[in-house]
């Protein structure tokens, strides 16, 4: 029996935090990882706030009643509203719900899995090797930056298949979209013309510009003889047809090729960044992944590592739904209709009870073993990512080949702080490491 087929005359809502609405917003939007941390200590795991943009929403911290929402039917909850199909496009995936949304997933799937992905390695290695070559040696310089080229590089090259002038183009205007959009995308929308100078205006001539250069290529591929043998992922989403024959239209390309671009590279660069920083501070952990990346047998240790750097930096710290149905039973919560829920995963990551001593970088606990079901920085059931085995082997090929190429110098440096980006949470200082050839 789905939610909507239930009794709905009692709403039992989460405790609230009595905050005015605008302080919220400060709160959420300045000093999140602060906020929810000191609302879980006083009103527990599950809370009620209201906050412009996403309007009277519950917090989950709960993994239990997390994975109750990520399993929830499609019929209950539906993606968060709104969401980055303000800043990809309405034929992104993060624009489709139901139905829409599973064929979608179905046809986006197949790059993204298995042999297509083992054929992308080479292209990282390739990257990464092309960005290392100018390190400087003995002189402390932020990670950020080269990451973030590597994982654009690479993104650009897989999804297009080779280099080009629109390439090189799309390479320019890129990152200065993703850090304006990344600032924009959780800010309302003004219900009028803002003019081109404005935030607005120059997304919007950004999309015109974006739009242009990818027809452009979709053009070129169509009239590739050898499109069929092709293994990019333009290629591939130009091959496929949904169920019915019919193919994606070019504008629904376009804005999955936005998607793919702006979501696929930003959170694996501030993760790799967050990688270098905990390096940088852990020794033992180092000389445990070069021991591992020198035997050159297994890769097992630097799995591990990945997956508690993920639980202990989260990059992306809350996923959203929106109850589409008459209430969403939650637990003994009952929440009304258009609500947003939000699951809390940074603050889930630091679950002592799942992870003890959580605030310990330790890789060990994912070695040789399960990993616990609350464990989701990629987010959980029918709209988790879909590139999130795509951003493993990425983070894995790049720090396998630095490791390879590198010493990385450790100290006592106090950990860098948490810097918010609009979306994703860096390491404040650009992830600083010093580096010699080895």
């Amino acid at each position: 029996m789905t939610n909507a087929a239930v009794d709905t005359a009692q709403t039992i809502t989460p405790p609230a935090v009595p905050l005015p609405k605008a302080v919220q917003l400060v709160l959420m939007a300045g000093f999140r990882r602060w906020y929810l941390r000191t609302a879980i200590k006083r009103y527990g795991s599950v809370f009620s706030i209201n906050v412009p943009f996403f309007g009277r929403s519950v917090v989950v911290a709960d993994p239990a009643l997390a994975r109750q929402v990520f399993l929830a039917s499609t019929d209950d909850l539906i993606n968060v509203q709104p969401n980055l199909s303000r800043i990809f496009g309405p034929g992104s995936v993060f624009a489709l719900d139901g139905s829409e949304h599973r064929k979608r997933r179905k046809l986006l799937a197949p790059p993204f899995h298995g042999q297509s992905i083992k054929n992308y390695e080479k292209v990282i290695e390739e990257e990464t090797l092309r960005e290392t070559a100018t390190w400087p040696q003995g002189v402390e310089f932020r990670s950020l930056e080269p990451m973030n080229r590597i994982t654009l590089n690479v993104i650009l090259r897989t999804v297009f298949g080779a280099d080009g002038a629109e390439l090189d183009y799309l390479r320019e205007i890129i990152p200065p979209w993703v850090e304006l959009g990344s600032r924009m995308a959780t800010l309302p929308e003004p219900s009028f013309n803002t003019g081109p100078r404005s935030p607005w205006g120059r997304l919007a001539e950004f999309r015109r510009n974006f739009d242009r250069t990818v027809f452009a290529l979709i053009d070129k591929a169509q009239a590739d003889p050898r499109l069929e043998d092709r293994t990019d992922i333009l290629a591939l989403l130009l091959r496929s047809t949904y169920e019915d024959g019919t193919p994606m239209s070019p504008q629904d390309v376009s804005d999955e090729l936005l998607t793919l671009l702006g979501a696929g590279h930003e959170t694996t660069a501030s993760t790799l960044a967050w990688a270098f920083e905990r390096l940088r501070r852990h020794p033992d952990v180092l000389a445990r992944l070069v021991e591992e990346n020198d035997r050159g047998e297994t890769n097992e240790y630097r799995q591990a590592f990945i997956q508690e750097l993920q639980r202990n930096r989260t990059v992306i710290d809350f996923s959203g739904r929106h109850v589409l149905a008459p209430h969403f039973d939650l637990g003994p919560w009952r929440i009304p209709h258009g609500y947003t829920v939000m699951i809390a995963m940074a603050n889930i990551h630091a679950n002592a009870e799942v992870f003890p001593a959580p605030e310990r970088f330790d890789p060990d606990r994912f070695l040789n073993t399960r990993t616990p079901t609350a464990w989701i920085p990629f987010g959980g059931g029918t709209r988790r990512c879909i590139g999130a085995a795509f951003a493993n082997v990425e983070m894995d090929v790049v720090l396998r080949t630095v490791l390879q190429h590198f010493t990385i110098q450790t100290d006592s440096e106090a950990d860098e702080k948490v810097h918010f980006r609009g979306v994703a949470f860096t390491p404040k200082a650009g992830g600083k490491i010093v580096v010699r050839r080895r």
